[in-house]
Formats: structure tokens, sequence, C-alpha cells
């Protein structure tokens, strides 16, 4: 009442005017103080509701810091002055005030009432041409704020390795640059792994508007490549590590028919078994010497990742009997690092020679002085061993040594020798194809040729012979030398590692067998009280 009192005084005879000039378009279907349509007053809303979107979208693109600096500040709020008319307005931020000015704004209030009075007198200009491109700036404005804050848009593909696809190959299915292949592979040593890349493994590409952005190649199941370009020529490499839980497992076994099905019946990975006869491959030939009742143990490792099972990791003790002969191993890494197999007492069990140089099949025909040859049909030594195996079974050397012999005859038709030390040579015949040279040095367990039947071979098989000082000795039977024992330095600290887990494979192994004759136990009380009724 106060405002309208003073504006009254002041300006009597512009009110009167005013009320005049509505006053001749007054009707009955509009009312004497119904609002003046205003062609700018959408225009002015729109603005206001892209400058509400603006400020949203900053919000949510502040930072967790940015936020909590920005709630600490006086609070900010947009504000739009729109006036009586509806033919002007402003669109102002104002900050939170105190109770001192709130007068000055009402000092401020009757000022630009004032002046909006005024301006009503005056013919109404309107630049709709500045207007549009005002707002047409605004959006574009919005649009590459959004744009910058956001990041491009990446999409990721799944991608399975087909046969004879290379990662060259890959790329330009893929539509992706040879450039970036070029300056990705030389990122990082890590991008090696890329090269080993086989079918059926699965690789996962980014891909933005500009083409190449990155990818992830889970190379087994803990170890995951993760490349990003950073920029022209320019990629970020790492390795991503999911953390693995190992428990410890035991399993043992009886064998009935074969070492195989035995392991398989006790629960053991495909794994587990070849690697338990790798154990004692230097004291058992598995080809020969393995024979019904003989059994063993093994406490060994499995892998967890989230919780789920993924895979098995090492042996950590074993124990096999084998024809009467009691043998055990126990996993052991010295204070250089270097892991190996021992016996409970510190003895290595890897020996200079392998009992057998493949994986086999079958043995066709043992050491025998005195056999039938049944190709040129004469009474013949067989002075070694011959392994049946289908055509292309990998043959490795038994020992350390250099190969004197790499050739080919009529009689012995693809063979290699090798030299090893203390005038040992072992000799293997027959191959389809050698895969070593003479001269050329080997390791124990390397490939040097692959089974077959050329020369006088009635059938795929490999023939192996081990002579010591010129005379051909048995290999299923003559003494091995071994590898070094543990350090007498390090003794203690062999002790202190295996004899907790002999201790564990010992009480799982009495625990098993109770629990076994418990359960017969059992069934035979149940038997028994059948057979009573």
């Amino acid at each position: 009442m106060v405002i309208a009192q003073k504006l009254f005084n002041q300006q009597p005879h512009f009110l009167t005017t005013m009320i005049n000039r509505d006053y001749k378009g007054l009707s009955r279907g509009k009312p004497l103080f119904a609002k003046k349509k205003s062609r700018r007053k959408s225009m002015i809303i729109t603005i206001s509701a892209l400058s509400v979107v603006f400020a949203a979208v900053s919000y949510l693109a502040m930072t967790p810091a940015e936020e909590s600096t920005a709630q600490e500040n006086p609070q900010e709020t947009l504000t739009l002055q729109i006036s009586q008319d509806g033919t002007e307005g402003t669109l102002t931020v104002d900050s939170q005030q105190s109770a001192t000015d709130s007068s000055n704004s009402v000092k401020g209030e009757l000022e630009s009432n004032e002046q909006i009075s005024a301006q009503q007198a005056e013919p109404e200009a309107i630049d709709r041409d500045k207007a549009s491109q005002e707002l047409t700036k605004a959006t574009d404005a919005i649009k590459n704020f959004v744009k910058n804050t956001t990041g491009p848009r990446i999409d990721w593909e799944s991608v399975t390795v087909a046969k004879g696809e290379s990662l060259a190959k890959i790329f330009k299915k893929m539509g992706f640059s040879s450039k970036d292949l070029h300056y990705m592979m030389r990122a990082d040593e890590q991008v090696e792994i890329l090269k080993k890349i086989r079918p059926g493994h699965k690789l996962e590409f980014a891909k933005t508007d500009n083409g190449f952005y990155g990818l992830r190649y889970p190379f087994n199941s803990s170890d995951t490549l993760v490349i990003t370009k950073a920029g022209d020529k320019e990629f970020d490499v790492k390795l991503d590590k999911k953390p693995i839980e190992f428990k410890q497992r035991f399993a043992t076994a009886t064998i009935d028919s074969s070492f195989y099905i035995a392991g398989k019946n006790a629960g053991l990975p495909d794994g587990v078994i070849m690697e338990l006869a790798g154990v004692f491959e230097y004291d058992i030939d598995f080809a020969l010497e393995i024979r019904k009742g003989d059994s063993f143990s093994v406490l060994y490792e499995e892998k967890y990742i989230d919780g789920e099972k993924v895979g098995y990791g090492n042996i950590l003790s074993a124990e096999f009997n084998n024809m009467g002969d009691h043998f055990a191993a126990v996993r052991y890494t010295d204070t250089n690092n270097r892991t190996a197999y021992y016996t409970p007492e510190g003895k290595a069990v890897r020996k200079s020679f392998l009992r057998a140089p493949l994986k086999f099949n079958y043995v066709s025909s043992n050491f025998n002085p005195k056999r039938f040859h049944p190709i040129q049909k004469r009474v013949k030594p067989h002075r070694g061993t011959d392994y049946r195996a289908p055509i292309g079974t990998p043959v490795r050397s038994a020992g350390d040594g250099r190969v004197v012999k790499s050739s080919y005859n009529r009689f012995n038709g693809n063979y290699v020798f090798i030299q090893h030390g203390g005038n040992i040579t072992t000799k293997y015949l027959h191959f389809s194809k050698r895969a070593v040279r003479t001269g050329e040095r080997v390791k124990q367990g390397q490939i040097i040729g692959y089974v077959g039947s050329t020369g006088m071979s009635q059938a795929p098989h490999l023939h192996y012979e081990f002579v010591v000082n010129g005379v051909h000795r048995n290999p299923r039977t003559v003494q091995l030398p071994q590898a070094a024992p543990v350090p007498k330095t390090e003794m203690a600290r062999f002790q202190e590692h295996s004899k907790p887990l002999m201790k564990r494979l010992e009480t799982e192994r009495t625990t098993y067998f109770a629990r076994l004759n418990e359960e017969e136990s059992v069934v035979n009380s149940g038997s028994s009280s059948k057979l009573q009724k």
C-alpha cells in the first residue's frame, strides 16, 4: 500500500492515462486488468529453460571436490524478472543476501517499476533475428559443453580369433588404421603377448567416431592386457591382474588298470596327472613299470578368482608306490628363487636322464639281446626299447648334451645321436622328421624329432638306445646320476618348509583310508543284517 500511494502521488497523470487506455478496450469477454499477450514471453521462457538445463549439466559434470566447494560457497540462484505486462524481461544471477540488502532491493524495485512504466509509453521494437541468433548460440554452447564434459562415445565389440587370422587382419577387418597398429605394437614390451594370439582367443576392441580407441586381451584367467590410445602415435599399456586365491587339495588312488584312469577316478585334472608323472619320470618308466596295486597320493593347489575355481596350481608334495618301491617328492624354492622337487632328505628327484624320452601309447618290444628281427628274419640283439606311438608324436632328449649325428640311412631311417657327459650316448631311430642338426646343443626335455616309420620299421615307433662307455645298457634299469641336492646352507630352511607338507600328506592319506574302511564296515554290517532277516 505504501508503494502504491507513493506511485500515485508522484505520477497521478500517468496512472490516469494508463487506466483510460485499458478501459477503452474493455469488453465482457476481456477483463479490465487482463494481461497483454507478449511475443517475447515464450522466447524468454525458452531461454530460461535452456539455462536451467545448462546449469544441471554443469552440476552433474562437477567432480566431488568441486561439488563440495560449491556447497561451501554462498548459494547462487537464477532469477528471471518479467515485467507486469510480459513485454520486457531480464535474466540475472543473485546470491543469498543478508537482511541489510533486503531494504536496498525494495528501493531498486521501485526504480525498476518506474522505468518499466516509462518504457510502456514508447513503441515496442523487437529484434527477432538477434533473439534467434542468441538462442542458437546458447543451444550450441550447451551441446559443446556436454560433449566436452562427457567425452567421446566409446563402443566395445568382442572378436573371436578365427583360423589363419593375425592381429593385422583383424585390424583391417574392423576398419582400423594400420598406422595405429604399428605404433601400438611399439608402445611397450607387454604388447608382445598379442603376437601369441591363437584361434579361439577373444579380443575386445573399443572404437569411437575417429576409429580405434583401445583393446582388452584376457590372455589367461587372471591377467588382462589393456591398451588405450592416448593421442596420435601414443598408447597407454597396462596389465590388469585379478587376485588369485590358492587352496590345497588332496587325492589318492590305487591303480587297477592304468595310471591315467586311476587319476581320473580320484578326481584329478588331466594337467595334475601329467605333472605327477613328470615328477617321478626320472625313477619310474610309466610305459613299462606301472603295475596293478601300485598307489599314489598327491597334495596340490587349486586356483580361485572371485570365489570361482579357474584351474590348478603346483604339486606341493607327492608319494608313489611302484612294484614295492616307495618314492616321495616335495616342491621347494631356494633363496636364489630356483624351484625343484626333492626327496624328504633333500636329494634331488631330477636325474640327469629321463627314463622315457616320449609320451607314448604303448611299448611294442622291450630290451632283448636275443630278439628275432621281424624284417631280417634272423636272431638279432634288440639293444634298446621300442615305443609304439602315432606318427608325429614329439620325442624329447633324455638329457643335456650335444648332437653328434643327425642324418638318414636305409637301416635307421631318420636318426639322431646325442653325446652326454660321463661317456653316455643316447640314440633315437626311425624319425619321420628330425628337429635338430649336427653340432647343436640340446637341453633335457627338448624336442629333437617326431615319431615315424622310416628305415627298417614295420610300424610307427621310436627305437631308443642308452650307451655307456660303448656298451648298450637297459635304459629302464641303468643307474642314473642325480642332480645337485639341497645345499647344506639351506637344509634347515628346507626342512622347515618340507616337513609340514609331508606331514599333511600323511595325515590326509590316513584319514582317507580310515574313512574308507568305516564306510566299508557300514556296508558290510548292513548286508549281514539283510541276510539274518
